[in-house]
């Protein structure tokens, strides 16, 4: 049962209906500062209007003993918020995103996607580990990994055979405090690297973790906020306009038609990278417009090579990447024997790019088996469902 929304008032707030905005989001101090850093965005475009925020507790939040995989719900952080948007006591919802759920109600909308943080996992050591083990390879057979994610689960079951896994939940600080316990079972966790960095606590990571390193793909959205908003509301989309990130945009809509188009969420092993190709002075004629496999960015549009002829260093942020967008990903089986994974690139210009192409690398993925590994997986919580979750 969630609790009423706390109400923050900005100072000298005035109840004026066409200026003042209503944001929801959770009590969790991360989506606190999340909301926070939207407003802080909203703020230098719209200086004048008010923002007040709504904030409450989710099915999610009140259940902190349950592993997350064992959950029904595909909206486990959004479905009250939600409701309170629908009625029109909220105007906009900030979400991370990659706890919005990819099917939205009929009446609502991913209205804004705002500039993405480093969207990769952080391997956390216990501080008392600190001196000896700088990354998941150097811990003995045996270690306990801490995580609620049947993603890193299952990816970490493929690269590490010989760590084991145990569930964590919480919010970050009560996460860390269970790692940092002398007596508590676990080596490290894995955290999202962006919930980290937001709350100020980056010198906790002892490792990013990616496809390159520690062979891990992150999450559909991961370092990503969503809006969520009413799909008929002109007045929040006019608001919303001017603080998008269009390239954070396109990699969130790639990928979470990736997601949607393999029905999997929160609860399903699906890992995915997305990032954008740098540009060189001379592109090669006739370069990705089709999905293409990713190594043949050399012979294509490439990562930018040394040497004045291919330097891209006169160009700086948006001006140094193409629209060629990358992706990774990964559907593995819960034991990490299985995997069907997909490397491939495409040009990626508009958000209708953006949601083909991550159709298109779900395709590619089933061509891989992807869809009996998750049939697998259904199957396998079905059985462990009618053995009472034994």
């Amino acid at each position: 049962m969630a609790t009423a929304p706390d109400v923050q008032h900005e100072p000298n707030m005035q109840e004026d209906s066409e200026s003042t905005f209503r944001l929801g989001t959770r009590q969790s101090m991360l989506a606190r500062v999340q909301t926070d850093e939207v407003i802080k965005e909203l703020k230098k475009v719209w200086p004048d209007h008010k923002y007040e925020i709504h904030a409450m507790t989710t099915t999610g939040d009140n259940n902190q003993k349950t592993a997350l995989h064992k959950f029904n719900e595909k909206a486990l952080w959004t479905q009250e918020l939600e409701v309170l948007l629908q009625s029109g006591e909220l105007d906009l919802i900030v979400h991370s995103l990659k706890d919005m759920p990819t099917q939205l109600p009929m009446d609502l909308e991913l209205g804004c996607v705002t500039k993405r943080k480093d969207p990769r996992d952080a391997f956390v050591i216990k501080p008392t580990l600190a001196d000896r083990y700088r990354s998941l390879s150097d811990l003995p057979e045996g270690s306990v990994v801490g995580t609620s994610s049947l993603r890193r689960i299952a990816q970490l079951k493929a690269h590490y055979p010989h760590l084991k896994f145990a569930d964590v939940r919480g919010n970050i600080g009560t996460r860390l405090s269970k790692l940092d316990n002398p007596d508590s079972e676990y080596s490290a966790i894995i955290l999202a690297a962006a919930g980290l960095l937001r709350l100020g606590m980056g010198n906790r990571i002892t490792t990013y973790l990616s496809k390159d390193n520690g062979g891990m793909l992150h999450a559909v959205g991961q370092g990503a906020l969503g809006i969520e908003t009413r799909k008929d509301d002109k007045r929040v989309q006019e608001l919303l306009s001017r603080i998008g990130c269009n390239r954070s945009t396109r990699q969130a809509l790639a990928e979470r038609s990736l997601m949607r188009t393999l029905e999997g969420g929160c609860s399903v092993p699906i890992g995915v990278e997305t990032e954008w190709i740098p540009r060189r002075n001379v592109l090669i004629e006739g370069s990705g417009v089709g999905v293409k496999p990713a190594e043949d960015y050399h012979n294509l549009t490439g990562v930018a090579t040394s040497g004045p002829e291919n330097s891209a260093s006169h160009l700086q942020g948006e001006e140094a990447l193409t629209d060629e967008m990358v992706m990774r990903a990964v559907v593995v089986s819960l034991d990490g024997q299985e995997a069907a994974e997909v490397d491939t690139r495409k040009i990626v210009s508009t958000v209708e790019d953006a949601d083909q192409f991550g159709w298109e690398v779900a395709r590619l993925l089933v061509d891989k088996g992807a869809d009996k590994i998750l049939e697998g997986i259904t199957l396998n919580r079905g059985i462990i469902h009618e053995q009472g979750d034994a």
